[in-house]
C-alpha cells in the first residue's frame, strides 16, 4: 500500500479521533472575547473584538462560522506541516510516533472543546511569524507578534519564546549551537531587533491595566449581560478583561508548585511532553548537542509559568505540546535529509511509546463547563486499532525496506 496515503490516513484519522471526542459550539467565554471591542475605551484584548465587530455583525452564528474557520486553518497548516516534515524525511520512524502523540494529545482534544477560544489565533499568528523569521523578515515579524499581544497577552509565553528560537537556529546549526551564540553581538542585534516592539507593547499594557483597567468592569459587565451572556459568565469575563496581572500573580502563585508538579496533569500530561522530547532527542541526534536539546525543552516549558498567574491548569498543560511541534517544524526545516539515517526503534522506545500513546487516548480529560468527553473505553479501545495497525505496518515496511526510498 502506498505509504503516502498511509501517512495521510494516519495523521487525518488521528486527527479526527481526537476533535470528535470534545468538539462542540463556542462557549460563552469564548463568544464573550469576541464580543468586546474598544466601544468603552482601549481594553486588553480588545483587538479581536474590534476587528470582528468591523467585518461581521455580533452575533452567534458569526461567531461559530469564525471559531470553525479559525480551527479548521490551524488544523490545516498542522497537517501539512507534519506530513511535509515527516515525507521529507521517509527512513525516520521517530518522526511518525512524535506526529501521531502529537495528534492524539490533549492540545488537540482541548483546542476542539475550547474552539473559539483566542489562543487558536495566536498559533496561527506563531506559525506565521516563524514563517517570516524563516525568510529574513525579522521585522515584519515582530510587527505580527505585537498585533498578537494586542489580541491575546498570553503570546508573551506561547510565541515570543519560540520566535525566539527560530531566529537563534536561523543564525546557527543544529550541529553547531553553543550557548554562547546567544551572547554574540550578531545575535544579540537580531534578537533585540525582533523583542524591543513586542516587549514595549507588553508593558505598555500591563501598565495599562495596573493604572485603569478596573475602571471598566461595570460597562463590559453591563454590555455582556445585554449580549446574552450570564451574569457568571459576564462578571468572570469582567473581571479578567479589568483587573492587573499583578492582582493573579498574588492570588494564583502559591499554587504554582502544586500545579506543577503534584497535579494530575503531572503524569497524565509529563509523559507523552516527555516522549516527545526523547523523540526530538532522538531524531535531531541531540546527544551531540546537549546545549541545543537543554534549549528546546525550556522554551517548550516556558507556558507553564502561566501556574503562576492563571487557574486553567489543564489547559495550560497542552500548550508545551503545540510548542514542541513548532520546535520540530523549526528543526526540521534546519536538517538535510542525507543526516538523519536513525536507527530502528528499540523496545523501551516501544514501551515507552505505548504509555504514551495510551495516556493520551484513553485517560479521559478534565473539561470545562462540566462537560465530558464522548466515546466509552470499548469505543475508543476499538477506535485506536486504525492507528496501532498502520503504525505496526510502518514499522514491519521499515524494517524489510530499509534502504528504500518510497
Amino acid at each position: 500500500m502506498n505509504r503516502k496515503f498511509l501517512l495521510i490516513f494516519l495523521y487525518l484519522y488521528a486527527l479526527i479521533f481526537s476533535v470528535s471526542k470534545t468538539i462542540r459550539i463556542p462557549n460563552e467565554w469564548a463568544r464573550s472575547h469576541w464580543l468586546l471591542d474598544y466601544r468603552f475605551g482601549f481594553i486588553k484584548r480588545g483587538l479581536a473584538g474590534e476587528l470582528f465587530g468591523f467585518l461581521f455583525e455580533k452575533k452567534l452564528f458569526s461567531i461559530i462560522v469564525l471559531s470553525a474557520g479559525i480551527l479548521c486553518l490551524l488544523y490545516f497548516l498542522i497537517l501539512k506541516i507534519a506530513l511535509k516534515s515527516t515525507l521529507s524525511f521517509q527512513k525516520s520512524f521517530y518522526r511518525i510516533l512524535f506526529f501521531v502523540i502529537f495528534l492524539l494529545s490533549q492540545y488537540i482534544v482541548f483546542s476542539a472543546h475550547l474552539i473559539g477560544y483566542l489562543d487558536h489565533v495566536i498559533f496561527l499568528l506563531t506559525i506565521l511569524s516563524v514563517y517570516l523569521i524563516g525568510r529574513g523578515k525579522l521585522f515584519l515579524s515582530s510587527l505580527v507578534v505585537v498585533f498578537s499581544i494586542f489580541i491575546h497577552e498570553i503570546s508573551l509565553f506561547l510565541m515570543l519564546p519560540v520566535c525566539c528560537f527560530s531566529i537563534i537556529m536561523n543564525e546557527t546549526s543544529i550541529q553547531q549551537f553553543s550557548f554562547r551564540d546567544i551572547i554574540s553581538k550578531h545575535l544579540l542585534k537580531k534578537l533585540s531587533t525582533f523583542i524591543i516592539l513586542p516587549l514595549f507593547a507588553v508593558f505598555s499594557i500591563s501598565f495599562f491595566q495596573e493604572m485603569y483597567g478596573e475602571n471598566y468592569y461595570s460597562e463590559i459587565f453591563s454590555y455582556l449581560k445585554s449580549s446574552s451572556i450570564s451574569p457568571k459568565v459576564a462578571d468572570s469575563v469582567s473581571g479578567a478583561y479589568t483587573k492587573s496581572f499583578s492582582y493573579y500573580l498574588k492570588d494564583q502563585y502559591v499554587h504554582f508548585i502544586q500545579r506543577l508538579f503534584i497535579s494530575k496533569a503531572t503524569i497524565f500530561y509529563g509523559i507523552p511532553l516527555l516522549f516527545s522530547l526523547w523523540m526530538m532527542f532522538k531524531e535531531f541526534k541531540l546527544q551531540k548537542n546537549i546545549q541545543l536539546f537543554i534549549l528546546l525543552a525550556s522554551v517548550s516549558f516556558i507556558p507553564l509559568l502561566l501556574h503562576a498567574i492563571a487557574y486553567d491548569t489543564y489547559r495550560i498543560w497542552s500548550f508545551p505540546f503545540m510548542i514542541l511541534f513548532l520546535i520540530f517544524w523549526i528543526l526540521s526545516s534546519k536538517s538535510e535529509k542525507n543526516e538523519h539515517e536513525t536507527k530502528p526503534i528499540s523496545v523501551p522506545e516501544i514501551v515507552f511509546f505505548m504509555v504514551a500513546f495510551l495516556l493520551v487516548t484513553l485517560i479521559p480529560n478534565f473539561l470545562f463547563d462540566d462537560e465530558t468527553e464522548r466515546f466509552s473505553l470499548w469505543m475508543r479501545l476499538i477506535l485506536i486499532l486504525p492507528i496501532l495497525s498502520i503504525l505496526y505496518f510502518l514499522k514491519k515496511a521499515s524494517i524489510r525496506k530499509p534502504t528504500e526510498a518510497y
